[in-house]
């Protein structure tokens, strides 16, 4: 399996607490690490998976199930994917 890189972006979020994390590990989120800069929050991913599709929908959900929602999924400086309702 191939190893993808990718963050993805909460929305509304200036930073992850202790406990917020502890949700996203608890809902299978262990391969992702919280990170924020200037007021806005994201966990970056080192996810192995079939398929880019497959690493970035796994994480989307179990960050959803740890009660984040996501604003964006950021492939690399040149490429993003906007996730609206």
């Amino acid at each position: 399996m191939k190893t993808y890189e990718f963050d993805v972006m909460l929305d509304g979020e200036a930073e992850v607490s202790d406990h917020q994390a502890d949700a996203l590990f608890a809902a299978g989120g262990d391969d992702g690490t919280p990170t924020c800069c200037d007021g806005q929050a994201w966990v970056h991913f080192d996810r192995e998976a079939p398929s880019l599709e497959e690493a970035i929908g796994s994480a989307v959900v179990q960050i959803q199930s740890a009660g984040f929602i996501v604003s964006l999924v950021q492939l690399d400086g040149n490429a993003s994917l906007s996730l609206e309702a």
